[in-house]
């Protein structure tokens, strides 16, 4: 039985893939200047930094995303 997921599942999914798109928009732009910064620069340090922040936390979205959560939703009894 497949359960419905909750607006901030699929909202986290929505940011992950949003994080993959910009780990591979810091990747192009790195790929663009490498050559004229070189591997030295603080510039490329910190793109090679983003491209992996930018990959775990989609990992980490992705997760949360997929995660099989019950429902923490208060019922009322009638007795």
């Amino acid at each position: 039985m497949k359960k419905n997921k909750s607006k901030l599942q699929k909202s986290a999914l929505y940011f992950a893939a949003g994080s993959v798109i910009a780990a591979i928009a810091s990747v192009i732009y790195l790929i663009l200047k490498i050559d004229t910064l070189g591997w030295e620069n603080p510039i490329s340090a910190s793109l090679l930094a983003s491209t992996f922040f930018f990959l775990f936390v989609a990992f980490v979205l992705i997760v949360i995303g997929m995660a099989d959560l019950p429902s923490f939703k208060v019922t009322k009894r009638s007795d």
